[in-house]
């Protein structure tokens, strides 16, 4: 039985070696290995799928590393690690020290640009590409950029700047949603690989000398008609209009359309280029060809069924909690919208959309536009849900201070994903939302601490009209409490009190709340009475109950499943103020995430890892306590 070809391959140099005839070997082989790997670990499968062929022939045309060929967002980029000396670590993917679930530069030379977080492609690889031109250097910049992600603005502003440059810049446009092409023959194929030639653009170039000697009035329609001509034929006219030389529509899967042209493009001397590459999302594994959403994110699956191992659910999610507390809400009151970033099944409105579908508006991957678009119905006196990923909101942090909170808007934020993620690792951590949004004048916040909390954080929102709320929660499981049957609108800037005592204070935000209270277990059984309190609000504070906490408590701990400048500043800021600080006897210290990006783990570990369970919460009062305290009360 002979050797699998990807068994001889350790890095492109290999890949580039062997004759073309038996490229297509190598993209079956790569395509088993990718659906095994993710097998194993979960993660982003359709969209590594669909650019088999692609990220083969790019890595065989192109010299990388030393040509940069960046990856948007990076669901995509699974093959690509495989090929760039990363397979005998492939099955780590997402794990522990393991591989991250993105193009991340610190892994591989072959990752140029980190990226999660999509349509940043064209503006780094522009940026790579005059960098190289002010060197005096050649190699080539490849930026692959999926369809989906060409509905951010950001991918525009790129494009823009790069056609006005005229820098020698490759962008390949990955088209496998958004059905944009017309059919990818056999003539199409012709027609991308004639008009990709050294022939067909000197030609053009020569004509276009010889059109400037006429009038100009001539010039304009020799243009004219030499750009509808080549629309007509190849579509692609939006990007030229913006400087880009269009090539395509081109079949992502046949290796024999895709080669010759990838080699026109390489060798070409003008720039920018664009080509448009039509490919199948979940290509050549039937189960995710069928599947509705094509296997974009899976947990481990059965190869051979394609069966994903769900686990049983001890409580509902929080995401779906939040989507049926909304529909709730929303048929109460008519004024109830919904807004989502390209992430409806992510955030829960999806839900929202089966009930209320003319209420429910997804803008792409464009948070700024939802967040202005969200306040422009604000003003029309309806009530705008914008459910954003913590992450994510970060995109449109001007347009939250300055088409929100400085007009005072009643916009809803509901930030899913709050606090560390998992596998998505530090690009998908809610970690700044609290201080990023807490420091904004006109805005409340609130973060629940289990699901029964959201459903009546939901309803606080719903009610309110006084300006702009949010509030944050994180991904998964609920903690299993009993759930209302209805939300009941919150106090506005009040906590609650779960556990009364007399020498240590343990004051949460969050779902840091059970290990709050499971540090208040382990305490009492070393003689340490403890009150565990819910702050519910990071904005505004419940002063009252903040200022009690400090009088009757020798110890006070902040705990927050945030960054610095959060809840526990805010806190400070306020013990500061009002005097409270200057008691000597009272210990404040605030629990926050460590001023590192933690990388991907399980969610309890890399808690763990920061310090922000029961373990560390305990230790962190012997430490407010000192030694001497502490050996007094371990004896």
């Amino acid at each position: 039985m002979s050797t699998p070809l990807l068994d001889t391959l350790k890095t492109p140099d290999d890949l580039r070696h062997l004759p073309e005839s038996q490229l297509r070997q190598v993209a079956d082989e790569l395509r088993t290995e990718t659906i095994s790997a993710v097998s194993v670990t979960g993660g982003h499968l359709g969209a590594g799928l669909g650019v088999v062929e692609l990220t083969v022939a790019l890595h065989y045309v192109f010299d990388t590393p030393r040509d940069r060929l960046i990856w948007d967002v990076g669901h995509q980029a699974y093959p690509h690690k495989i090929l760039t000396g990363r397979r005998d670590r492939i099955r780590t993917l997402r794990q522990a020290d393991g591989l991250s679930g993105f193009t991340k530069r610190q892994e591989s030379e072959y990752d140029p640009f980190g990226a999660a977080h999509s349509s940043t492609s064209i503006s780094a690889g522009l940026g790579m590409a005059v960098a190289r031109d002010l060197e005096g250097k050649h190699n080539n910049v490849i930026a692959v950029i999926g369809d989906g992600a060409m509905s951010a603005g950001m991918a525009y502003e790129a494009m823009n700047n790069a056609g006005a440059m005229h820098s020698r810049l490759i962008v390949i446009l990955n088209d496998n949603d958004m059905s944009i092409a017309p059919p990818t023959g056999a003539m199409s194929s012709y027609l991308a690989r004639l008009v990709s030639g050294g022939a067909y653009r000197g030609l053009r170039e020569t004509a276009k000398q010889l059109a400037k000697k006429l009038p100009k009035f001539f010039y304009d329609k020799a243009a004219k008609a030499e750009e509808f001509a080549r629309g007509f034929w190849t579509g692609g006219t939006m990007f030229e209009e913006l400087g880009f030389y269009y090539v395509g529509p081109i079949d992502g899967h046949n290796l024999d359309h895709l080669l010759p042209i990838l080699k026109n493009v390489r060798d070409s001397e003008t720039g920018p280029i664009l080509v448009h590459v039509v490919t199948k999302k979940g290509k050549g594994y039937a189960p995710a060809e069928e599947a509705a959403d094509k296997y974009h994110g899976v947990v481990t699956f059965d190869v051979v069924t394609g069966a994903q191992t769900k686990a049983k659910a001890n409580a509902p999610a929080y995401t779906k909690v939040f989507g049926e507390s909304l529909i709730k809400e929303a048929r109460r009151d008519d004024k109830i919208v919904a807004v989502t970033a390209a992430m409806p099944t992510g955030t829960g409105i999806d839900l929202f959309g089966k009930e209320f579908s003319t209420r429910t508006f997804d803008v792409g991957i464009a948070e700024q536009h939802a967040v202005t678009f969200a306040a422009g119905m604000a003003t029309e006196g309806y009530k705008p849900f914008c459910a954003i990923y913590s992450t994510f909101l970060q995109r449109a942090y001007d347009q939250v201070v300055h088409d929100v909170a400085i007009q005072n808007l009643p916009v809803r934020f509901a930030l899913d994903r709050a606090g560390l993620v998992g596998a998505d690792g530090p690009t998908h951590a809610g970690s700044f939302d609290v201080a990023y949004l807490g420091c904004l004048p006109n805005m409340v916040v609130m973060a629940a601490a289990d699901e029964a909390e959201l459903v009546h954080m939901v309803a606080t929102a719903a009610a309110y009209d006084s300006g702009p709320i949010a509030f944050r929660y994180p991904r998964g499981e609920g903690v299993g409490v009993d759930m209302p049957e209805q939300g009941v609108p919150l106090v506005i800037g009040k906590g609650r009190v779960m556990k009364e005592g007399s020498r240590i204070a343990i004051l949460s935000l969050g779902t840091r709340l059970g290990e709050a209270l499971k540090a208040a277990e382990e305490l009492e059984a070393r003689g340490l009475s403890t009150t565990v309190a819910d702050a519910r609000f990071a904005k505004p504070l419940d002063e009252e109950l903040i200022l009690r906490l400090a009088r009757d408590h020798e110890v006070l701990i902040t705990v927050e499943e945030g960054s610095v400048g959060g809840f526990g500043s805010y806190v400070l800021q306020l013990l500061a103020d009002k005097g409270a600080l200057d008691r000597g006897t009272l210990k404040v210290r605030s629990m926050v995430l460590p001023d590192v990006y933690l990388d991907h783990d399980k969610p309890e570990r890399m808690y763990a890892k920061a310090g922000l369970d029961a373990a560390g919460i305990v230790t962190k009062v012997f430490e407010a306590l000192g030694q001497e305290e502490t050996r007094k009360v371990r004896a």
